[in-house]
């Protein structure tokens, strides 16, 4: 089922994102959920989703560089779907690129990230896992995991980029930006 996308301005998107309790989560509404956000990603043509990007405050978030693998070949088969992750470690090294978000459309900034992470979470089978992320595969997984934090890729940018941004992030809070896909800006 495709999801409206919650657009910047929408107060679940500055909200840090509960924990899943996986002692009573339900396996096959969990599986469920995270196929809906992957086909609403998808017909988005988005290559990651957070679940406060679909208005749903917990931490759980979804990737998938396969849409990227001619400039990314190292994307290919690239899925992930992350349950309550948290970052191990992280490289000292940065990497910049300028990112987009679904929730902020018609926007992109330069943003500096660290190169390679560790990430510790629970995958859709609701099993433990550990991963070393490096390249455009950790910048996937860090922007979708500031989602879960309240954190919008642009309050990493430089200021004077965001100042740049400012009318256009005000005009997309009062519900005036314009999606290909199903979004909506939901009020305080």
């Amino acid at each position: 089922m495709i999801l409206p996308i919650y657009l910047y301005g929408s107060p679940v998107l500055r909200e840090r994102a509960a924990e899943v309790d996986l002692s009573t989560a339900d396996k096959a509404k969990i599986q469920a959920f995270f196929e809906d956000m992957h086909e609403t990603m998808h017909e988005a043509d988005g290559c990651g989703l957070a679940a406060p990007q679909v208005g749903v405050s917990e931490r759980m978030l979804v990737v998938d560089g396969n849409e990227l693998v001619e400039n990314y070949p190292e994307l290919k088969g690239f899925v992930r779907k992350m349950i309550n992750p948290v970052v191990v470690s992280e490289s000292s090294e940065m990497s910049e690129y300028s990112e987009g978000c679904l929730s902020i459309p018609s926007v992109d900034a330069d943003i500096k990230r660290p190169k390679t992470i560790t990430v510790r979470y629970f995958d859709e089978n609701l099993e433990e896992k550990e991963e070393i992320f490096d390249n455009f595969a950790a910048r996937m997984v860090q922007h979708e995991m500031d989602h879960l934090d309240g954190v919008m890729f642009t309050d990493k940018a430089a200021p004077i980029r965001r100042k740049i941004l400012a009318k256009r992030l005000n005009n997309i809070s009062r519900g005036l930006a314009r999606t290909s896909y199903k979004s909506k800006v939901e009020k305080a």
